[in-house]
């Protein structure tokens, strides 16, 4: 079988146009070169070169070769090219999936464009999906990263979470809404109002903290009568069947009939970002950069 060698060897002497100025190239002895074409000529049953006192000259199955082995060379180097940067993290596909209350705008969609930018060998595949879905699909393999929001209840073996920034929570309501023209809420003043988010009580992410919050003021949210963990929840704040604190980010994908009021309290919603502990270089760089 002909070596990659061999067809280095043969593409180096009809380039260089001697044994003697190809063999300086390749840092090898002029006799081990000679033995290796002769080699590859006895394998192809042809000679590819005419020997002459001057200097070698290709027969005609020595061009047809030639260009074939050249073709051959660089086709090997796009495949070692192409596995050294994916085994760098340079190159390859990631599928990232978010939750609803995880808006890709604002710094987090600064953060993917620079990364993008910096990384043009790399394609994103980005689906959104709730925060318990995540985890079990990046436990089981079938997702590289995903992000949501803490808190995080069910642990899953073998995943990790990044923290990578805190953004404020505001009062979402009605346009309409009495308090629509508060300057702030404090959060004690929402008592009776419907949220139109309720947390399970086995899941945690955005509406676990926000009961949680509520909880610290001395009262569990009461559900309005529609409720939903989804961007949805935009649309019924909008109709008025409830309120709900959500991120600011938010803001950004609301309709323009549903208004955000300062809280009073500083409350904070932190973004995580979730992926496998034994993750890939792909991987592990695509977390430092949205870490930055």
């Amino acid at each position: 079988m002909t070596s990659i060698r061999q067809l280095r060897y043969f593409v180096e002497i009809a380039e260089a146009g001697s044994f003697s100025a190809a063999a300086e190239r390749l840092y090898i002895a002029q006799s081990a070169l000679s033995r290796q074409i002769k080699e590859l000529e006895l394998h192809l049953g042809s000679a590819l070169f005419e020997r002459t006192a001057r200097q070698p000259r290709l027969t005609a199955a020595g061009l047809a070769f030639l260009d074939r082995a050249r073709r051959l060379l660089a086709d090997l180097n796009k495949a070692e090219r192409l596995a050294r940067e994916v085994g760098q993290g340079l190159r390859g596909s990631l599928r990232l999936n978010h939750s609803s209350t995880v808006p890709l705008t604002g710094q987090l969609l600064q953060r993917l464009g620079t990364y993008l930018e910096d990384n043009p060998g790399v394609s994103l595949e980005i689906a959104q999906q709730s925060s318990e879905a995540q985890l079990e699909d990046i436990a089981e393999g079938r997702l590289e990263i995903g992000l949501l929001r803490l808190p995080v209840l069910r642990q899953h073996e073998g995943v990790e979470l990044h923290a990578l920034f805190d953004e404020p929570l505001l009062l979402a309501v009605a346009a309409n809404h009495p308090l629509a023209a508060a300057t702030h809420v404090r959060l004690g003043q929402l008592r009776e109002e419907r949220f139109i988010s309720i947390p399970h009580r086995q899941r945690g992410g955005l509406s676990y903290l926000s009961a949680s919050l509520c909880m610290n003021e001395g009262f569990f949210p009461q559900a309005a009568q529609v409720v939903s963990r989804k961007t949805t929840q935009l649309q019924l704040i909008q109709a008025g069947f409830g309120v709900a604190l959500l991120p600011a980010s938010m803001r950004e994908i609301a309709p323009p009939s549903v208004t955000f009021v300062p809280l009073a309290e500083a409350c904070q919603s932190t973004v995580a970002l979730a992926c496998r502990r034994d993750a890939g270089e792909l991987v592990q760089q695509f977390v430092a950069a949205m870490k930055k």
